[in-house]
């Protein structure tokens, strides 16, 4: 027995379903009263990551100058780098 779908493929009990998904469009904006986040992770390592971390800065300035410290005192070059804020959502539609 084939499936009439696909003519030459098998049909084993499988059932075909199609969905469709809706969009929801959302405008967002970053809070004016909140401070970004930023946060640097020392990834220097070959058998295990250094793992030092910067804590929560809340400049790109701040996080450069824990880069470049760590850097200096451990010759340390790889850094993962997480950026958070909050965020306002204005609602859009449905589509």
């Amino acid at each position: 027995m084939t499936d009439a779908t696909n003519t030459g493929a098998p049909a084993c009990g499988i059932t075909r379903s199609r969905y469709r998904f809706r969009e929801y469009h959302v405008i967002t904006t970053p809070d004016p009263l909140a401070l970004p986040a930023f946060t640097a992770l020392c990834v220097t390592g070959e058998e295990h990551n250094c793992g030092a971390t910067s804590g929560t800065l809340h400049t790109p300035d701040e996080l450069t100058r824990w880069i470049a410290e760590h850097c200096a005192a451990t010759g340390h070059q790889d850094y993962e780098q997480t950026v958070r804020a909050i965020l306002r959502a204005e609602p859009g539609a449905w589509q």
